[in-house]
């Protein structure tokens, strides 16, 4: 094994495990405006995601790690709830709440600290595959 595959295995991971706090925030962000129903743009908040794809090594083609892309607005229609009393609702007494599902943003969360979880795993046995590749060495 080279020595740039063993640091690439480190860029790889960390890049992931940047990805999945990054992602981790999008989750946290949707959870704590899971009620929002007024925002400067205006209506109920948008339930937001980021889509992460593999960064390529243009002359090899080897995997580099994980690209962010563009946060992703979920443009689902609004939770429309009876509320009259509301500051929000509209004339028939209707609240437009936010498409955030609080179930799926658990699972997503879950999904999202199991990979960062692999990640540290990884990152950790390339650690210690280069301490003992230095101990064979002396």
């Amino acid at each position: 094994m080279e020595v740039g595959n063993v640091f690439s295995s480190f860029s790889i991971s960390s890049s992931g495990l940047t990805a999945q706090r990054k992602r981790l925030e999008f989750i946290a962000n949707n959870i704590a405006n899971a009620g929002t129903t007024r925002t400067d743009e205006g209506g109920p908040y948008r339930r937001m995601d980021v889509m992460l794809t593999p960064r390529f090594d243009p002359d090899t083609g080897a995997v580099e790690g994980v690209e962010m892309g563009e946060p992703l607005v979920d443009n689902g229609s609004p939770r429309m709830v009876f509320d009259p009393g509301h500051p929000d609702a509209n004339t028939e007494g209707f609240v437009a709440y936010p498409n955030v599902d609080i179930v799926k943003e658990m699972v997503s969360m879950v999904q999202a600290v199991r990979a960062y979880e692999a990640n540290v795993e990884a990152l950790n046995a390339a650690k210690t595959m280069m301490a003992r590749a230095l101990d064979i060495a002396k």
